[in-house]
C-alpha cells in the first residue's frame, strides 16, 4: 500500500500514514464508511454540499472528544449547504454513545473500523495502530478539495481558525 509522506507523530513517535495523501485542487475521492446506527454512507450522499471532515483517532480521547464538540458548535452557525462529518475508527455503538451523551446533532458522526477506505483513499491510516490520524479536509460543492490539514502531531488539536477560514472562502 502507498505511503503518505506526511511527517506525523503520536505521543512524540513517528508513525506511518498509508494511503494517498490528499491534496488541494484534486478532486475528492469516492470512499464508503458506517454511520452510528451501523448503516453504510457513501460520499456522493453530500453531493453538492460543502464538506469538512473532521478526521480524528477516537472520540473516547479528550482531544478527539474537544475536536468533535468543537465542529458541533461551528456547525450550528452554517447554512445547509454545509456538512460535517467527524471520521473516526470508533465502532458505531461508540460514536453513538458519544453523541447521545454529549449532545453532538449537528455532525454526522461516521466509523471507518470496517474498511478503513476513507483512511486508505485519504492518506490518514496510522498503520502502527489501525487508527484514522487527526486532520481537517474541506471539500467544495465540485467534489474539489479545497483545505487539508494533517496535523503533525496526532494529541494535537487542529487548526480551527485557518478551517473556518478556508471554510468561509468557499460559502
Amino acid at each position: 500500500m502507498e505511503k503518505n509522506n506526511q511527517q506525523v507523530s503520536f505521543g512524540g513517535n513517528p508513525v506511518t500514514l498509508l494511503g494517498k495523501e490528499a491534496k488541494t485542487g484534486t478532486r475528492a475521492s469516492e470512499f464508503t464508511v458506517v454511520n452510528a446506527d451501523m448503516k453504510p454512507v457513501h460520499s456522493g450522499d453530500f453531493q453538492g454540499k460543502i464538506k469538512v471532515l473532521s478526521v480524528a483517532p477516537s472520540v473516547d480521547t479528550p482531544v478527539c472528544a474537544a475536536q468533535t464538540r468543537r465542529f458541533n458548535q461551528e456547525a450550528a452557525m452554517l447554512s445547509d449547504n454545509v456538512v460535517i462529518l467527524s471520521i473516526s475508527m470508533d465502532l458505531p455503538f461508540a460514536l453513538k454513545r458519544f453523541c447521545g451523551a454529549e449532545g453532538i446533532d449537528k455532525v454526522e458522526t461516521l466509523s471507518d473500523h470496517k474498511e478503513a477506505d476513507f483512511g486508505k483513499k485519504y492518506g490518514f491510516l496510522v498503520e502502527e495502530l489501525r487508527l484514522l490520524s487527526r486532520g481537517v479536509i474541506i471539500i467544495d460543492q465540485e467534489d474539489i478539495i479545497r483545505y487539508v490539514e494533517y496535523v503533525p502531531e496526532i494529541g494535537n488539536e487542529p487548526d480551527y481558525k485557518k478551517a473556518m477560514e478556508a471554510l468561509r472562502r468557499i460559502l
